[in-house]
Protein backbone atom coordinates (compact mmCIF):
# COMPACT_ATOMS: atom_id res chain seq x y z
CA UNK A 1 0.00 0.00 0.00
CA UNK A 2 1.45 3.33 -0.95
CA UNK A 3 1.54 6.48 1.77
CA UNK A 4 -1.80 8.59 1.11
CA UNK A 5 -4.28 10.73 2.44
CA UNK A 6 -5.77 9.60 5.56
CA UNK A 7 -3.59 6.49 5.45
CA UNK A 8 -1.66 5.80 9.37
CA UNK A 9 1.70 5.84 8.53
CA UNK A 10 4.26 4.31 10.90
CA UNK A 11 7.92 5.46 11.06
CA UNK A 12 10.96 5.26 12.65
CA UNK A 13 13.04 8.84 12.52
CA UNK A 14 16.15 10.48 13.66
CA UNK A 15 16.30 13.98 14.02
CA UNK A 16 19.87 16.11 14.48
CA UNK A 17 20.51 19.29 14.72
CA UNK A 18 23.72 20.43 11.68
CA UNK A 19 25.51 20.34 14.30
CA UNK A 20 25.29 16.93 14.76
CA UNK A 21 23.26 17.19 17.87
CA UNK A 22 21.10 14.18 18.06
CA UNK A 23 17.03 15.49 18.87
CA UNK A 24 15.43 12.23 18.65
CA UNK A 25 17.27 9.00 18.13
CA UNK A 26 14.20 6.76 16.48
CA UNK A 27 14.73 4.01 18.82
CA UNK A 28 11.03 4.18 19.64
CA UNK A 29 8.51 4.10 16.02
CA UNK A 30 5.65 6.61 15.77
CA UNK A 31 2.27 6.82 13.62
CA UNK A 32 0.62 9.17 12.31
CA UNK A 33 -2.06 10.36 9.71
CA UNK A 34 -1.12 11.13 6.52
CA UNK A 35 -2.76 14.10 4.68
CA UNK A 36 -2.30 17.35 5.60
CA UNK A 37 -3.27 16.96 9.86
CA UNK A 38 -0.63 18.90 10.66
CA UNK A 39 0.44 15.33 12.54
CA UNK A 40 4.64 15.73 10.80
CA UNK A 41 6.30 19.21 8.86
CA UNK A 42 5.24 19.92 5.52
CA UNK A 43 8.40 18.97 3.45
CA UNK A 44 8.66 15.56 5.41
CA UNK A 45 4.91 14.42 4.30
CA UNK A 46 5.93 15.94 0.97
CA UNK A 47 8.61 13.50 0.90
CA UNK A 48 6.54 10.42 2.26
CA UNK A 49 3.85 10.74 -0.46
CA UNK A 50 3.09 7.90 -2.66
CA UNK A 51 5.86 5.82 -1.29
CA UNK A 52 5.98 2.64 0.68
CA UNK A 53 7.24 0.23 3.60
CA UNK A 54 10.70 -0.31 3.19
CA UNK A 55 11.27 3.76 1.92
CA UNK A 56 13.96 5.67 3.41
CA UNK A 57 15.45 8.88 3.24
CA UNK A 58 17.47 11.52 4.44
CA UNK A 59 16.41 14.99 4.49
CA UNK A 60 18.09 18.44 5.40
CA UNK A 61 15.79 20.46 6.08
CA UNK A 62 16.56 24.72 6.81
CA UNK A 63 14.94 26.45 9.50
CA UNK A 64 12.11 27.44 6.87
CA UNK A 65 11.22 24.05 6.43
CA UNK A 66 11.31 23.14 9.58
CA UNK A 67 10.19 25.08 12.71
CA UNK A 68 10.54 28.68 11.25
CA UNK A 69 12.52 31.45 11.87
CA UNK A 70 13.41 33.04 15.08
CA UNK A 71 10.58 35.64 15.44
CA UNK A 72 12.42 38.41 17.71
CA UNK A 73 8.14 39.92 18.77
CA UNK A 74 8.03 36.59 20.66
CA UNK A 75 10.55 37.48 22.88
CA UNK A 76 8.94 38.94 26.73
CA UNK A 77 10.55 40.39 29.91
CA UNK A 78 7.43 39.88 32.56
CA UNK A 79 7.94 40.52 36.66
CA UNK A 80 8.74 37.37 38.15
CA UNK A 81 5.51 38.54 40.51
CA UNK A 82 3.28 37.35 37.62
CA UNK A 83 4.23 34.06 37.83
CA UNK A 84 3.49 30.74 40.04
CA UNK A 85 6.16 30.14 42.60
CA UNK A 86 9.23 27.78 41.67
CA UNK A 87 9.44 28.57 38.10
CA UNK A 88 12.91 27.48 36.72
CA UNK A 89 14.84 28.29 33.12
CA UNK A 90 13.69 25.80 31.03
CA UNK A 91 10.48 25.34 31.73
CA UNK A 92 7.28 26.02 29.39
CA UNK A 93 4.40 28.16 30.19
CA UNK A 94 1.09 29.08 28.29
CA UNK A 95 0.26 32.65 27.89
CA UNK A 96 -1.29 35.17 25.58
CA UNK A 97 0.92 36.56 22.24
CA UNK A 98 0.55 40.26 20.99
CA UNK A 99 -2.44 38.91 18.48
CA UNK A 100 -4.59 37.72 21.50
CA UNK A 101 -3.77 34.00 20.89
CA UNK A 102 -2.32 31.50 23.29
CA UNK A 103 1.42 30.66 23.23
CA UNK A 104 3.47 28.56 25.21
CA UNK A 105 6.59 30.00 26.29
CA UNK A 106 9.69 28.67 27.48
CA UNK A 107 11.28 30.41 30.29
CA UNK A 108 15.12 31.34 29.18
CA UNK A 109 16.82 33.52 32.37
CA UNK A 110 15.24 34.68 35.57
CA UNK A 111 17.35 37.84 36.25
CA UNK A 112 16.25 39.31 40.00
CA UNK A 113 12.44 40.39 39.39
CA UNK A 114 12.48 39.56 35.73
CA UNK A 115 11.55 36.15 33.80
CA UNK A 116 12.92 36.32 30.49
CA UNK A 117 10.30 34.46 27.97
CA UNK A 118 10.75 32.86 24.61
CA UNK A 119 7.71 32.05 22.33
CA UNK A 120 9.95 30.80 19.68
CA UNK A 121 9.71 26.66 19.43
CA UNK A 122 12.92 25.60 20.94
CA UNK A 123 14.18 24.20 17.05
CA UNK A 124 13.38 27.54 15.82
CA UNK A 125 15.88 28.94 13.40
CA UNK A 126 17.47 25.61 13.39
CA UNK A 127 18.20 23.30 10.53
CA UNK A 128 17.84 19.80 10.76
CA UNK A 129 18.47 16.49 9.23
CA UNK A 130 15.98 14.31 9.51
CA UNK A 131 16.35 10.46 8.52
CA UNK A 132 13.20 8.02 7.66
CA UNK A 133 12.14 4.37 7.43
CA UNK A 134 8.35 3.64 6.35
CA UNK A 135 7.47 0.34 8.58
CA UNK A 136 4.15 0.48 8.49
CA UNK A 137 1.02 1.58 6.20
CA UNK A 138 -2.85 0.84 6.52
CA UNK A 139 -5.93 2.91 5.68
CA UNK A 140 -7.03 4.78 8.86
CA UNK A 141 -9.90 4.28 10.57
CA UNK A 142 -13.13 6.52 10.05
CA UNK A 143 -12.23 7.35 13.97
CA UNK A 144 -8.87 8.08 13.36
CA UNK A 145 -9.71 10.71 10.79
CA UNK A 146 -12.28 12.59 12.57
CA UNK A 147 -9.87 12.61 15.41
CA UNK A 148 -7.01 13.69 13.01
CA UNK A 149 -4.53 11.30 14.71
CA UNK A 150 -3.76 7.79 14.33
CA UNK A 151 -4.49 5.71 17.63
CA UNK A 152 -2.82 2.49 18.85
CA UNK A 153 0.72 0.80 18.86
CA UNK A 154 2.64 4.42 18.64
CA UNK A 155 0.15 6.63 18.21
CA UNK A 156 -2.42 8.41 20.47
CA UNK A 157 -4.13 6.86 22.87
CA UNK A 158 -7.64 8.28 24.72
Amino acid sequence: MKIDKDTAVTLRFTVAESTGKVIENGKTPIAYLHGGYDNLLPKIEETLQGQEIGFKATLDLPPEDAFGLRDDSLLRTISKADFPPGVKVGASLQGVNDAGQEQIYTVLKIKGDQVMLDGNHPLAGKSLRVGLQVLGVRPATMEEISHGHVHGDHGHQH
